[in-house]
């Protein structure tokens, strides 16, 4: 596997290191149950004294040829396949402390369905906005950054599955709230999210909930960056952040003053290509011959998501339906 990291992609991935850090705290919390505590806390797999797991998980991975025969011929003779990556927070993505190399779920995910096509891998961090447009117009091969699979993406994109996910919600340990099982309830409040996302269309589509209600409406604050929701929530520019449901039991571990509040809604999580791609059959059955060798579980295990797999790989499922409240 090989990284394409130009110099100022480095310097962005230092500078967003340091707005992770100082969002994050980069403390873990001394204890915690795995299912809440995913990554660093104690129990999680591969991990000590709040590092990030480094269990090789990926080197062993044989040669699918199952998977290989249904490679598009060019692609096969051209070697490799190129990766739009979104790095954002563990534990999907993340960058160790050298600011420069990739890891998480997502990225061990890639590796190893490489390693059973028997392709190189050339991958280039791209802001998780630009990557869907970027397939489409045929800049990259695949795109990864916990894409959740939706109705509206379907239309454009296709997906192969690898993991489940999806949407939950974390306050700061003073707030009332006990749990977000319906959007009402946030009516009044200020809600971080990442922009481009599932979380931002979710509560877009449903502002009007509030005024049927006959409550205020809630505020959605949109960032560009993941540490910066963690910063708002903590400097009492936001009340709410909503995000991904491992991202969200992650982060509250690693900084003081916060609590997870709840799992809303679930969604089934893929690699992303342009729409009509012949590249998903190959890579369903490389996920699938993971799953089948073991591959599949170490990854999970290794990153202490375990709950978020899947039976099987599907290409372009439909979407999870949403709560009906």
């Amino acid at each position: 596997m090989s990284t394409r990291t130009s110099p100022g992609t480095a310097r962005t991935a230092l500078v967003f290191g340091l707005i992770t850090a100082a969002a994050l705290g980069l403390t873990a919390c001394s204890g915690g149950e795995p299912a809440t505590a995913p990554v660093g806390a104690a129990g999680a797999a591969g991990a000590a004294g709040g590092a990030l797991p480094t269990e090789d998980v990926v080197s062993a991975v044989r040669k699918n040829d199952a998977a290989i025969g249904l490679l598009p011929a060019e692609v096969r003779e051209r070697g490799r396949f190129t990766l739009a990556a979104s790095v954002a927070t563990p534990p999907s993505s993340t960058y160790l402390p050298d600011g420069k190399t990739v890891v998480g779920v997502d990225a061990d995910f890639a590796a190893a369905v490489a390693k059973a096509l028997g392709l190189e891998l050339k991958r280039e961090v791209v802001g998780f906005e630009a990557i869907l447009p970027a397939l489409g117009s045929g800049k990259y091969d695949v795109g990864t950054g916990n894409f959740g699979v939706t109705e509206e993406r379907r239309k454009a994109i296709d997906f192969v599955t690898y993991i489940n996910d999806g949407q939950g919600f974390a306050t700061r340990a003073d707030s009332p709230l006990k749990a977000v099982t319906d959007l009402t309830l946030l009516c009044g409040l200020k809600v971080a999210v990442n922009a481009g996302t599932t979380f931002e269309r979710t509560l877009e589509k449903n502002k009007d909930r509030c005024a049927k209600a006959g409550k205020p409406p809630y505020e959605v604050n949109v960032y560009s960056e993941t540490g910066a929701i963690w910063m708002s929530l903590q400097q009492g520019r936001s009340d709410v952040v909503m995000n991904t449901i491992n991202g969200v039991r992650y982060a509250v571990t690693r900084q003081k003053n916060v609590k997870f509040l709840n799992e809303y809604r679930r969604l089934d999580v893929g690699f992303a290509f342009k729409k009509g791609t012949p590249l998903a059959p190959a890579f369903q059955a490389a996920v699938n011959g993971l799953k089948a060798d073991g591959t599949y579980d170490r990854i999970l295990r290794k990153w202490g998501v375990s709950g978020s797999g899947i039976p099987t790989s599907r290409i372009s499922p439909p979407e999870i339906p949403a709560p009906t409240k």
